[in-house]
C-alpha cells in the first residue's frame, strides 16, 4: 500500500513527464503556475487561490489545474474548485493541505524534469 505522498508523487511525475514533449515554451507556463500556486494558497487561501488560476488562459496553466485536481480527488478541475467552496473546515483544511502536498512534488518536477527554475516569468506575468 502506498502513502498518500508516494501516490501524488507517483501521479505527479507521470503527469509533468507526459508533458515533456510540447516544448519549452509549454513548460515555462506549466512551471511558472506550479511555483506560483502554492505560494498562492497560503497568501489567499485555497478557494481563492484556484479561483485566480482557474482565470489563467494559457493551455499549459489550465493543464496544470486538470494534473492538479486529478492527484488530489481523482476528478476534474471544477469538482476540486467545487469542494474548496463547500467543504466544511475540517475537510476544508484537509483539501488544503493536500493540494499544498501535490503541489511540493509538482514543484520539484518541473525543476528537475522539465528544467523550470522557480526564477523563470511566463510571458503573461
Amino acid at each position: 500500500m502506498q502513502t498518500r505522498e508516494q501516490k501524488y508523487a507517483e501521479s505527479a511525475y507521470n503527469q509533468v513527464h507526459s508533458i515533456w514533449a510540447k516544448g519549452e515554451t509549454y513548460h515555462k507556463k506549466y512551471g511558472s503556475l506550479a511555483h506560483k500556486l502554492p505560494i498562492l494558497v497560503r497568501q489567499a487561501g485555497l478557494t481563492q487561490a484556484l479561483a485566480f488560476a482557474a482565470t489563467r488562459k494559457p493551455e499549459a496553466q489550465q493543464e496544470l489545474l486538470k494534473h492538479l485536481a486529478i492527484t488530489v480527488i481523482d476528478d476534474d478541475f471544477d469538482e476540486l474548485l467545487a469542494q474548496s467552496r463547500t467543504k466544511p473546515l475540517l475537510a476544508y483544511m484537509r483539501l488544503s493541505e493536500d493540494v499544498m502536498l501535490a503541489l511540493t512534488w509538482y514543484k520539484r518536477f518541473v525543476q528537475s524534469v522539465l528544467g523550470v527554475d522557480p526564477t523563470v516569468e511566463d510571458e503573461e506575468d
